[in-house]
């Protein structure tokens, strides 16, 4: 199993809306970063991703499934662009914020940190295990 980060503007995609569409999930389309594809192309139905909400919150606020592989994303009329569909597991119960990312040492090299603007990154299972027990999970 892998780990990953999805990253969200509350406004546009909240984490209550991401629990809305059930056990279904909901596919992960928009995004326009090559690289944010690429991490969508590795990932395997079941693996777990945090949900992030950017913007003013910054902060983890709940734990995703991938429960569809990386298939053509329905929002792109280029044909360059897949994505996957997730869905909500379980809430964090105390959310993890950028500034508790930054401050802690072990998650320094954290791509969270590291490539603050990439939409879809990938998490180390060191770093999972960390922000799971930072977060309550």
């Amino acid at each position: 199993m892998a780990y990953w980060l999805f990253k969200s503007e509350p406004d546009t995609w909240s984490w209550e809306m991401q629990v809305k569409k059930g056990k279904k999930g909901q596919e992960w389309d928009g995004v326009r970063n090559y690289t944010a594809r690429n991490n969508m192309r590795e990932m395997k139905k079941g693996d777990l991703g945090f949900f992030y909400h950017s913007g003013g919150e910054r902060q983890i606020v709940g734990i995703v499934e991938v429960v569809k592989e990386a298939h053509p994303d329905s929002t792109d009329d280029t044909g360059k662009f897949d994505c996957v569909d997730i869905a909500a597991v379980k809430p964090v119960p105390n959310p993890v914020t950028l500034a508790d990312v930054k401050a802690d040492k072990q998650l320094a090299e954290m791509a969270l940190v590291k490539l603050s603007r990439l939409s879809v990154q990938p998490v180390t299972e060191a770093e999972w295990k960390r922000v799971c027990k930072m977060g309550a999970v």
